[in-house]
């Protein structure tokens, strides 16, 4: 009987409801069942909401329509409900209610939302924001993180594939009920994602997509991730939606910066100019707002992408030494080197030995003058073994 209250509970009211909830929580869900259909006991909003549907029963054609298409229906009775993630939806009150039953296709839903991220942006993507969808989400997948999306064309499917192709897990929060892939070109997609993640909805089957959905949807991917990122979207893109949702119900977002003037940056820069959003530019800068203060040392890959050159990494009295010894014309004198830097002349003298072992310096006879491009590695002699006058 459970589940098929549930089943029917699922079909009865379009989408998540928040006085059904509340009645789910008084009475259960075969009490909250019958009080619909008798039309006894019901607040007036939920009255509403299941006025057209509540003599429609179609509990056991659904389960049964689920499962053909390996679909199951996951509800706060069993042991796969993701509870953590879906406390975040108690601090969006009434506008954002929460889920109270999901169909899902796919591994258990706890395992897969215990630590995860929504990763979203525009369907007409272009290959700057295709690009940065692959690196953050094969690095969220490559780090143990799962990625949620809304398996759409453009950003949603390249996060999906990205984290499918780094071995990761990711999820696809549909707009559609089981047994209607959309778009139709995503099927294999789909099916790939559900062999190690999931393909997850609040429809039930045979439900045809429409705007709201979507907009109900992108709640959903705000609210089981910890965190969202939004990799690139238009002034009036439904992504920016997602945003919304995410921070109405306290999640962290970030946005990726796009070229200044891209029609397909405008809402990215827009969530980051308004204090919806925080620049990010990586995985590592995603996984700083999802975990714990410290646990991610956000800066370690560019310290390692832009490493010091050898000027840049020199003790403060050889930088002084460097600085003072001219690097063109016939070279200058040790004393003339220690005058122009205020060091004595003894010390002058080992330091130039030592710019000399890093092939920073040359000495020419008794004139010493820097290696030209030596900064960078390039030219000068800069790595190349220097001999002695």
């Amino acid at each position: 009987m459970g589940a098929a209250a549930w089943a029917y509970l699922a079909r009865v009211v379009e989408g998540p409801h928040r006085e059904l909830n509340a009645l789910l929580g008084e009475v259960g869900p075969e009490e909250a069942a019958e009080r619909i259909r008798a039309r006894r006991g019901l607040p007036p909003g939920l009255a509403r909401a299941t006025e057209a549907r509540h003599a429609e029963d179609r509990a056991a054609a659904d389960l049964e329509s689920a499962a053909a298409t390996g679909f199951r229906l996951v509800t706060p009775e069993d042991p796969e409900w993701p509870v953590a993630a879906v406390q975040a939806f108690a601090r969006g009150g009434a506008r954002a209610p929460a889920p109270h039953a999901l169909w899902v296709r796919g591994a258990p839903l706890a395992g897969l939302l215990g630590e995860a991220v929504g990763v979203v942006g525009t369907r007409a993507a272009s290959g700057y924001g295709l690009r940065l969808a692959a690196e953050i989400s094969a690095g969220l997948a490559g780090a143990g993180v799962t990625v949620l999306s809304g398996g759409a064309l453009g950003v949603d499917a390249q996060a999906h594939r990205a984290a499918l192709a780094a071995g990761g897990r990711t999820v696809v929060i549909a707009a559609a009920g089981p047994g209607v892939t959309y778009p139709p070109a995503h099927h294999r997609l789909f099916r790939e994602v559900a062999e190690s993640g999931a393909v997850v909805t609040e429809y039930p089957p045979g439900t045809r997509p429409a705007r709201h959905r979507f907009l109900t949807r992108n709640r959903l991917i705000a609210g089981l991730g910890g965190a969202l990122v939004l990799v690139e979207a238009g002034w009036r893109s439904g992504a920016r939606n997602t945003v919304h949702w995410a921070g109405r119900l306290g999640r962290p977002v970030g946005a990726v910066p796009g070229p200044v003037g891209a029609a397909g940056a405008t809402g990215c820069h827009a969530a980051i100019r308004e204090g919806e959003a925080t620049l990010v530019t990586g995985a590592r800068d995603v996984l700083g707002l999802l975990r714990p203060v410290g646990a991610v040392h956000e800066d370690a890959q560019l310290e390692l992408d832009w490493a010091p050159d050898p000027v840049q990494a020199l003790p403060r009295e050889e930088l002084r030494i460097y600085d003072a010894t001219p690097p063109r014309g016939p070279g200058a004198r040790v004393r003339e080197i220690a005058a122009e830097a205020g060091v004595p002349p003894g010390l002058t003298a080992q330091l130039l030995t030592a710019l000399e072992t890093k092939a920073l310096v040359r000495r020419e006879g008794a004139r010493w003058r820097r290696c030209v491009g030596a900064a960078t590695g390039r030219g000068g002699g800069a790595g190349k073994k220097i001999s002695r006058d």
